[in-house]
């Protein structure tokens, strides 16, 4: 969309599938880019849309899988990976571990699947089928929002020529259109994104698909991601005595990994991927000084601790910062 045009509720139909939340970005619209529609997206889907909105945007996408000649052609280049690599028993086991998931969670498995193979969304569905409902809710919703960021990304790169109600898109991109799908893939998985002193490379395997403590960096005084941010984690390894209030001995600390964040505000791998994670005390910690120079905070450290029952879960812990404040909380 070269010039800001109105989208129409088919439009964003196409995009995500909940009429809510459709007539809600077309209401919202003409977006004088991307960036301003991807943000309008968020804010209505995260803050507008209600469950019911949600459950009905999840009825629109196939089980993964599918190869039905109803399913969309979207759908079908972000199932492309995980399709070319399923061997016929991987499909069947594929097929009925989304029929289980169904029938506990009442909607299908969602999950962005663009780049990803079928053992990676086999094992993530493997692992997310153990979550409680409430939480695999929020996952799917979460899931939901990638990929429609993702479509929007290709809604916005189709040529103006074409009409906005069309089923065919344009086979040729410019390359900036393809940049900007290349930043919003990089954190759905599909692309690696580069990062300083990277954790040492895997060895062995792994049921899962990514590093067990994950983190994402959130500028709520601008309502965008953070990139560019430094991000170090590390293990407490003084095994004579836990980090406390009265004992404070910054020696005790190892460094797992380092990274920067992406343009999602995501940051890259910070340890190895491995099933169970060692417990004990962890610190993450964010260089805001050089993102907010006149902030107040010139780096915030958040230590939390991971028990021995919980080694096999993923611990995502964010940050949303702004120049006089900053929170976080213990997401999945």
């Amino acid at each position: 969309m070269a010039t800001p045009t109105p989208l129409s509720v088919e439009d964003v139909l196409r995009v995500n599938g909940s009429r809510r939340f459709a007539a809600a970005m077309a209401a919202a619209s003409p977006f004088a880019s991307l960036a301003d529609a991807l943000l309008a997206a968020r804010r209505i889907w995260l803050n507008e849309v209600d469950v019911n909105g949600w459950l009905e945007a999840f009825a629109a996408h196939p089980a993964i899988g599918t190869t039905s000649p109803s399913v969309s052609k979207w759908s079908k280049e972000e199932q492309s990976a995980a399709l070319s690599t399923a061997t016929d028993s991987a499909a069947q086991e594929l097929a009925e571990w989304n029929t289980m998931y169904r029938e506990k969670f009442g909607f299908v498995f969602m999950i962005c699947a663009s780049g990803r193979s079928a053992p990676e969304v086999l094992a993530e569905l493997k692992r997310r089928y153990t979550n409680r409902p409430i939480v695999e809710l929020e996952n799917a919703a979460q899931e939901e929002l990638k990929i429609t960021e993702l479509r929007l990304a290709k809604l916005f790169s189709s040529e103006p020529t074409v009409p906005s109600h069309t089923t065919e898109h344009p086979t040729i991109q410019s390359d900036k259109a393809a940049d900007r799908i290349r930043i919003i893939g990089a954190h759905l998985g599909a692309l690696p994104q580069p990062c300083a002193n990277k954790a040492p490379e895997i060895t062995g395997s792994s049921n899962r698909s990514r590093p067990p403590i994950t983190t994402h960096v959130l500028d709520v005084a601008r309502g965008s991601p953070a990139s560019g941010i430094e991000v170090h984690l590390e293990m407490w390894k003084d095994v004579s005595a836990p980090p406390s209030f009265n004992n404070k001995d910054f020696n005790g600390w190892a460094t797992l990994g380092t990274s920067i964040t992406n343009n999602d505000g995501r940051s890259g791998q910070l340890m190895d991927i491995v099933d169970n994670v060692a417990p004990g005390f962890y610190r993450i910690s964010f260089n805001t000084s050089k993102y907010a120079p006149a902030g107040f905070f010139p780096y915030v450290s958040i230590i939390f601790e991971i028990m021995e029952n919980q080694t096999a879960e993923h611990f995502h812990v964010p940050l949303l910062h702004s120049p006089f404040s900053f929170t976080t909380y213990r997401g999945s």
